[in-house]
């Protein structure tokens, strides 16, 4: 309790300081989008609350506090979806996978929990599609709900498990992989913002650079060398390489969410942009870093 009181506090002064950074920047460079930075930060101390939840209370607050981020983040995913009366069942159905998701959690059911969604309700989830609502947009409507599932319910439930899989590591584990996730995102944001010359995909996501992307690989592998010591019981090697692995993770996952994102959306820039303030915004990373990481630990570590 005492090692995570002192994270708690030492991580606590880290965000502040960012937090004051972030605030003179903004102020003193007018002509520079700071926003999507100033989103990353609230994620951190959204996740930092979640942390001490998890750490000074109970794991199962955290639980909770995860499906509803979820909820929302699928909630918002769907709202970008052109949809039809026909598909009001399939988008209930696609909800209460989550407290079922979270449930084989709750009961450290491992099993179930990797091919719930994955296989079974990928099987059934056609079902209140097909009865009698004809053929008429079932692909599109099918296909992006379980893409939807994947992401933002299979994806960000991995975040939920780590403290259940290792309660002694897990909230460790989870600040570790989050702080990670998002220091990726904003480095790569701030480098393209200010020297970022070369576009990695300009038709999906035109803030992507390999400028951006080179100096966000070497800032995030960095940052995790210096900090596992203090949130995991990893060693040196696994250390280094989780912070490679989730700074590839993560910028494959934030580009995955930009072309969903733009498919859904073609020819609405208003809402496209105001999106960019939502919950699928911020966590548009751990999506695939959440899940990535977790099997990478789970494979090579016995107390997962």
């Amino acid at each position: 309790m005492d090692s995570s009181l002192l994270t708690i506090i030492l991580i606590f002064s880290v965000l502040s300081v960012i937090q004051l950074l972030y605030y003179v920047m903004s102020k003193t460079q007018p002509n520079i989008d700071y926003t999507e930075v100033g989103f990353r930060i609230k994620t951190w101390w959204g996740m930092l609350v979640i942390f001490c939840l998890a750490t000074l209370l109970n794991p199962v607050v955290s639980l909770l506090s995860l499906m509803v981020l979820t909820f929302f983040t699928l909630k918002e995913y769907f709202s970008m979806i052109k949809t039809r009366k026909a598909d009001r069942r399939l988008f209930l159905w696609a909800y209460l996978t989550i407290p079922v998701q979270f449930y084989w959690i709750y009961i450290e059911w491992y099993g179930m929990f990797i091919v719930f969604i994955p296989i079974y309700v990928f099987l059934v989830l056609p079902l209140p599609r097909l009865i009698n609502k004809g053929t008429v947009g079932f692909m599109r409507s099918v296909s992006s709900t379980q893409w939807g599932l994947m992401l933002m319910v299979f994806g960000l439930s991995h975040l939920a498990y780590f403290q259940f899989a290792t309660p002694q590591y897990g909230a460790g584990l989870v600040l570790f992989l989050v702080v990670l996730t998002q220091l990726n995102d904003v480095v790569h944001t701030l480098a393209s913002l200010y020297f970022g010359r070369r576009r990695i995909v300009p038709t999906s996501n035109p803030n992507l650079t390999w400028e951006g992307f080179a100096c966000a690989f070497i800032i995030t592998t960095a940052s995790s060398y210096l900090i596992y010591p203090y949130l995991t019981p990893l060693s040196p090697t696994f250390g280094l390489l989780s912070g490679m692995l989730i700074s590839l993770a993560g910028f494959f996952g934030s580009l995955t969410v930009s072309v969903l994102k733009r498919d859904l959306l073609i020819g609405d820039d208003g809402r496209f942009d105001a999106l960019k303030k939502s919950y699928l915004s911020r966590v548009d990373s751990l999506t695939y870093t959440s899940p990535i990481f977790f099997h990478f630990i789970r494979y090579f570590y016995d107390f997962m």
